[in-house]
């Protein structure tokens, strides 16, 4: 048992990064917080659990990071009446995560902000999904819902609304613009379209079974939340995955940040007026795909790690593939990234755009690949390396400009990086099993994961119940932590640069909404 900087007695949690589980009272939570925040830590998530059936009431987490690791501070609420203190007056992020807390379990964070956020009209108001005595009726009439945007008054200023419905084959989510001319003055953003009920979703698999949820919560990150998952799963068994399990699944995790920047590089060449960019990066992340597809069986990478292991190996003929596809991407990517960088009318719309300052990034929480295009220096495969990321030395991309500039440069930074990581893995990739058996689990046993996707960091909080259940699962994308932060981004810069500035940030709807 350790002792915290204020006297709090803190417990060990098993999971892949070192991580420390700390009771605290309604009087000790803010101090807590204020005192990571002085020391530079971050709000990684925050979330409840219904634990009336244990006689606990609800329990109220929220999951902080530093350099030393994840600190799970766990509030006891006797019931549904007591409220939770604010800690959206330290890590303003945790606001829409308060907001959805209420909506799905019905704790109330004494906030000024109490706006249903994952609540959509589409159940009762006055029952909470999450609860354990909560019913599904076969069937209800759907409320009306009005959602009392905040609105900028004066003379010359003019609302936009955008959404939820777009024109394209993309998720919903409403942007509310207050403008003079083409300035941009406010925007506030309505998501929670996609909610999809998956945490309680999870309720009704096993922890054998999860990984497949778990890797469908956002598809472009379908790697991430499966390892999450899975590392989850692991600490809560007590087993190692093999030496080539582990190796596999970071050789999965960079293909798809691979993947994934291909095709955010050339929409964002796109937005920027340069259609060229679209081409070329949508031929080269299809063919990632291909390969994918060809070696593991998915482009996507779906269902290929799962607890215990992974499911699919690698074959030497495509281990040759991807030697060869690694060589040929570095000689276009560099060609491109040229190109890219000397394209004048590329950059002046680039370059100044939508700036997210370090010292902005640092008080709001921008993480993953935005927060280090704007300084925030951390990445879990360097601060946290697990196998095989701790004998892979991987390079951290970083820039302080953070502008639209500095978030294409980082992206080419790191598919250059996961290109080397790639090739690395595959003339290193270790003989031997590729999954162990999976074991009974123990009921009431918490675990985390947290996995660096390439969007930022995944996390999955995974509690078990009775014979091999799951009690509770929440999984986390940093998208929550994002969006508030691309709200800022905007502000000054004109109408049309938005769809440029929003691509450079590419937030995860269905992730942020669950």
């Amino acid at each position: 048992m350790n002792v915290t900087p204020l006297g709090l007695a803190a417990a060990p949690l098993p999971g892949a990064v070192p991580a420390q589980r700390v009771p605290v009272s309604s009087g000790q939570l803010l101090p807590a917080c204020r005192l990571a925040w002085e020391q530079g830590g971050r709000l990684v998530a925050l979330w409840a659990s219904d634990e009336r059936d244990r006689a606990r009431g609800f329990c109220l987490r929220v999951a902080l990071a530093d350099r030393d690791g994840l600190t799970l501070l766990e509030h006891t609420l006797p019931d549904g009446d007591a409220h939770a203190p604010d800690v959206a007056a330290i890590f303003p992020a945790a606001n829409r995560m308060q907001r959805s807390v209420f909506d799905l379990l019905g704790v109330v964070c004494d906030a000024d902000d109490q706006r249903p956020w994952t609540w959509m009209a589409s159940w009762p108001i006055d029952q909470y999904p999450l609860r354990r005595d909560f019913v599904a009726l076969p069937k209800w009439e759907p409320g009306q819902e009005e959602y009392p945007f905040v609105r900028v008054e004066g003379d010359g200023v003019h609302e936009i609304p955008v959404g939820p419905v777009h024109a394209g084959i993309i998720e919903p989510g409403h942007f509310r613009f207050q403008i003079v001319g083409e300035k941009v003055l406010r925007l506030e953003e309505r998501l929670s379209y996609v909610h999809k009920g998956i945490e309680k979703r999870f309720e009704s698999f096993t922890l054998a079974d999860g990984y497949r949820l778990a890797g469908r919560v956002s598809g472009d990150s379908t790697v991430a939340y499966a390892w999450a998952y899975a590392q989850a799963t692991e600490a809560i068994a007590g087993i190692i995955p093999p030496p080539r399990a582990a190796w596999l699944r970071a050789l999965f995790l960079e293909r798809e940040r691979l993947a994934n920047h291909l095709g955010d590089l050339g929409y964002l060449g796109n937005d920027g007026g340069f259609a060229f960019g679209l081409a070329q990066f949508s031929r080269l992340k299809e063919e990632t795909l291909r390969t994918n597809m060809a070696a593991f069986g998915h482009r996507l990478l779906m269902d290929c790690i799962v607890p215990g292991g992974v499911a699919r190996d690698l074959g030497r003929e495509h281990a040759a593939v991807m030697r060869d596809e690694c060589a040929r991407l570095e000689r276009e990517i560099a060609v491109l990234r040229a190109i890219y960088d000397e394209h004048a009318g590329l950059q002046d719309r680039f370059r100044t755009c939508g700036r997210v300052s370090p010292e902005l990034a640092r008080r709001l929480g921008l993480a993953g690949m935005a927060g280090r295009a704007s300084g925030q220096a951390h990445d879990l495969r360097c601060d946290f390396p697990a196998i095989p990321y701790d004998a892979l030395a991987a390079r951290m991309a970083t820039h302080t400009d953070g502008d639209v500039a500095a978030r294409v440069a980082v992206r080419f930074d790191e598919v250059l990086e996961s290109l080397r990581l790639i090739r690395t893995i595959v003339d290193a990739l270790p003989d031997g099993e590729i999954r162990f058996p999976w074991p009974e689990i123990p009921a009431l046993r918490l675990g985390l994961g947290y996995v660096e996707g390439w969007r930022g960091p995944v996390l999955v909080a995974l509690e078990s119940g009775a014979a091999g259940s799951i009690r509770r699962c929440h999984p986390h994308d940093p998208s929550w932590s994002n969006w508030p932060v691309l709200e800022h981004a905007v502000i000054g810069n004109i109408v049309p640069d938005f769809p440029l500035i929003n691509k450079s940030f590419n937030l995860s709807y269905s992730g942020h909404d669950l």
